[in-house]
């Protein structure tokens, strides 16, 4: 069988891989409008990062339910309404006229996304289970997803030079008519024939836990680390968790089945889908940055700078799945974990001369992305290849559930690291100063890049620092922290996935007693 036979399978295929497309794009666009919507809608930093991370966080809320909904309901069903409702608050997001309303319609977006996402790896999974086209068939939808991060930069970028910011969403709203079409005319429908109840505590429990994270990392340093409201948020958090945990191992039907880490196999692309999302991801929100904050380019050089870092994921995944099965997954996906550390330590290297560029920065991104690349789709296709089909959605809902809550946590500690990387350096660079506020809001819109009017707003800076250099220092100083954070967890976790993955011949073995038992617990 090929790809092209049965016909319904291609056009199955191009469905899939044009919701990934817009899935790709909707991350690696809007990231380049940033500065954009802090001037035209009037964001702060922490805005910044809520209209990235609402629409993670969303992703996270509704990732196991919609496994859980796809493999009781439907899959085709719940594609369906997916990509509807990415295309109706797509259209939402492009109408905003403030801030909060667009925080507000990026969560809603990020849900139809996320549900979206599970989708795709879940009809893929059913309609290519040979081993050959099943490669075949998730490294194209790697290309095209690859297609949509390496071009979106610049797509984004163009986007607000020759039209406005708006059609960086608008765009997707017509994507999605032509997807819906293809998806009716090609995706089979297919369910999970034991799946009987939607777990709504075990989604409530794991939702509130990651918001209450991410809201901790965000609010806490103006709420004050050790002040009661912070104390509460922490607490709650952390009974939120264990409440999830309790739940879930009681559950008759749990969305996220712990027996599955059992199989050492879906164990360590599981730290690899962890590992990408503590270093490649987040930094995508912050690259744009740099590149307009400290070197000064507009936007759509920042966009052609940017295609440096996610270019290789467009070219690497064939190549990723070619090594997979020739030297298997366990040991292609830790590689690329570290060669996505070596490119973040080659990126911080190229910040911190004396004349950066994107020429300084050029071998460091490259490097970042062509690891991305070898570890994106081995992956995803290790996760769920590792358990029986028919619980397809619950493994690729935990395999995204661990790449998009580690997103919007590393998300919020990037940007409260170069936050704080920013703040100290300026408070060493301006000694005496008693205006500790006035200090905080400077060096959140440092973070932010935005030096458009600093000097107008602190006659204090204007005085010290007249020409910039303090400032730009500054947020260098801050990238620095963030790029050797992202060298630790990326590391970290390339560790434990080998770990998890076994070094005994046992190892890669799918059909053991005790991977055989993990699929199917009830027996």
């Amino acid at each position: 069988m090929t790809l092209a036979t049965p016909p319904k399978n291609a056009v199955a295929l191009a469905a899939v891989c044009l919701t990934s497309l817009m899935f790709g794009l909707e991350i690696s666009s809007v990231p380049t409008v940033l500065s954009t919507l802090e001037d035209v809608l009037h964001a702060d930093f922490k805005e910044i990062q809520w209209i990235m991370n609402a629409y993670t966080l969303a992703c996270t809320t509704v990732l196991m339910g919609t496994g859980a909904l796809a493999d009781r309901f439907g899959r085709k069903r719940i594609y369906v309404a997916s990509i509807v409702m990415f295309g109706i608050t797509s259209l939402i997001c492009g109408l905003a006229q403030s801030a909060s309303v667009l925080i507000v319609s990026r969560f809603f977006q990020g849900m139809g996304g996320g549900a979206m996402l599970i989708c795709q790896v879940a009809v893929l999974s059913h309609q290519f289970q040979e081993g050959r086209d099943r490669s075949k068939a998730f490294g194209a939808w790697g290309i095209i997803f690859g297609i949509g991060l390496g071009f979106g930069p610049i797509i984004g970028g163009m986007i607000v030079a020759i039209a406005n910011w708006q059609w960086v969403f608008l765009v997707h709203a017509w994507i999605s008519i032509v997807a819906l079409g293809l998806v009716f005319a090609g995706v089979q429908e297919s369910r999970d024939p034991h799946a009987q109840t939607l777990d709504v505590a075990g989604i409530l429990t794991l939702s509130a836990a990651c918001f209450g994270l991410v809201y901790f990392i965000t609010q806490g340093p103006d709420l004050g680390l050790d002040s009661p409201a912070a104390l509460s948020i922490v607490a709650a958090t952390a009974l939120s968790f264990i409440a999830f945990i309790v739940v879930e191992k009681r559950s008759r039907r749990p969305m996220f089945d712990f027996s599955v880490f059992r199989i050492r196999r879906f164990s360590g692309a599981i730290f690899g889908s962890m590992g990408m999302n503590f270093s490649y991801w987040p930094f995508m929100i912050y690259l744009p940055i740099y590149f307009q904050g400290a070197l000064g380019y507009p936007n759509v050089k920042t966009g052609l700078s940017l295609l440096a870092y996610t270019l290789p994921t467009l070219i690497v995944p064939p190549f990723a799945e070619r090594l997979a099965l020739r030297f298997d997954a366990r040991r292609v996906i830790p590689l690329g974990l570290f060669i996505i550390g070596l490119g973040f330590i080659l990126m911080r290297c190229g910040a911190g001369v004396e004349h950066a560029s994107w020429l300084t920065m050029l071998p460091g991104c490259l490097l970042c992305g062509t690891g991305l690349g070898m570890t994106n789709t081995p992956v995803t296709n290790t996760a769920t290849g590792s358990v029986s089909s028919n619980r397809a959605g619950m493994a690729s809902g935990i395999d995204m559930s661990a790449r998009l809550i580690s997103l919007a946590i590393n998300i919020a500690l990037m940007g409260y690291i170069l936050f704080e990387g920013v703040l100290s350096y300026l408070a060493r660079a301006l000694p005496g100063s008693s205006e500790t506020l006035s200090l905080r809001f400077l060096a959140q819109k440092v973070a932010a890049g935005n030096f458009a009017h600093l000097t107008q707003d602190s006659a204090k800076l204007a005085t010290a620092d007249p020409h910039g250099v303090i400032v730009h220092a500054a947020l260098v100083h801050g990238f620095g922290l963030v790029m050797l954070y992202a060298v630790i967890g990326v590391w970290a976790l390339a560790l434990l996935s080998v770990v998890a993955f076994g070094l005994g011949a046992h190892a890669h073995r799918p059909d053991s007693a005790l991977d055989e038992c993990a699929r199917h617990p009830s027996t």
